[in-house]
């Protein structure tokens, strides 16, 4: 076999005991695991992750997944938790220390000061006869037989399984929450995702003078000088209470040069479009975007309930948006 395949040969093995410890650990899930969800989701303080090493990596991304669906988590490292750190933690927090071993030197200083303090104790690790296991009020068993290192010596199925144990707490956490698009939005308000469940069409849209629009009867002419000015591509047509009655589009215009109509003395109604597409305001920008793609439109009108104008969007400030 050559070294190639040797190398994805290697690889895989990796993956597969890595994916075999996940489903084991899914299978001894006991009460324990229920204790500590509700404990989590019904902390009124901060909860407080603690590790040293690779353990100290695991508990930051737990900690970092827990804070994403609103449980308000922070890390320490244990190393210096026993270093004046520990000033960090108030009354009513709780503490999750994740460690392989659960007997370092660090773990061992430190537990004696949260219990001074009164502060819950979650532990997760392998060894359930381990000091962390005896001191903590829940203890998450997450011991496997060995790892898929070929010298069983770096962490790489324990650190996994960690890793699948805190993902677990946080979406049944979510679930006791009931947290909805919302709810994730609220603490995702940058980057793609949270603009897709937060920003609406009235985020971005063109309102005002900046809107494209003329009165029903302009001059195909003028008409055109307007489209040109704002640079949306299109224009609406309104009657005298500037209700919008019709749009016109480059697309138009080709058709009507195409019929060889007068663009001095035509007026913009004999050739405008009616009835139009247009967009509702308070709709989803995302929402809005996947319906211009559809179509395919690259402007429209945006009205309110009472079909009044109230701006105009494209779908390239959308695309701008990041959406």
């Amino acid at each position: 076999m050559n070294q190639n395949k040797l190398i994805k040969k290697w690889g895989a093995s990796v993956l597969k005991a890595e994916a075999e410890t996940v489903l084991r650990l899914s299978e001894r899930l006991d009460d324990g695991f229920v204790q500590a969800c509700h404990r989590l989701s019904e902390c009124r303080g901060r909860i407080v992750f603690m590790g040293i090493g690779k353990s100290a990596h695991v508990a930051r991304k737990i900690a970092s997944t827990l804070s994403s669906i609103g449980s308000a988590s922070i890390f320490i490292h244990l190393a210096e938790a026993g270093h004046g750190d520990l000033g960090m933690i108030r009354r009513q927090d709780l503490a999750v220390i994740v460690s392989n071993s659960g007997e370092s030197y660090e773990i061992n200083c430190v537990l004696p000061a949260l219990k001074e303090m009164a502060i819950p104790v979650i532990g997760l690790g392998s060894r359930p006869q381990s000091s962390l296991a005896r001191a903590a009020d829940v203890y998450l068993d997450t011991h496997v037989d060995k790892e898929a290192c070929p010298l069983g010596l770096t962490p790489t199925n324990s650190s996994t399984a960690a890793l699948a144990m805190g993902d677990a707490l946080a979406m049944a956490i979510s679930q006791i929450k009931k947290l909805d698009k919302k709810g994730f939005a609220r603490t995702h308000p940058h980057g793609r995702l949270g603009r897709q469940l937060t920003m609406r069409v009235d985020d971005l849209m063109r309102t005002g003078k900046n809107v494209p629009q003329v009165k029903s009867g302009t001059l195909l002419i003028d008409t055109l000088c307007e489209i040109s000015e704002k640079g949306m591509g299109m224009t609406l047509v309104t009657d005298v209470q500037s209700k919008p009655i019709g749009i016109f589009t480059d697309g138009d215009l080709r058709r009507a040069l195409e019929k060889r109509a007068d663009v001095h003395g035509s007026r913009v109604d004999e050739v405008m479009t009616s009835p139009f597409h247009s967009v509702r305001a308070g709709e989803m920008a995302i929402d809005v975007l996947r319906w211009m793609k559809e179509k395919p439109i690259n402007s429209a009108p945006v009205l309110d309930e009472r079909g009044a104008l109230i701006g105009a969007i494209s779908i390239h400030v959308l695309l701008q948006a990041g959406l």
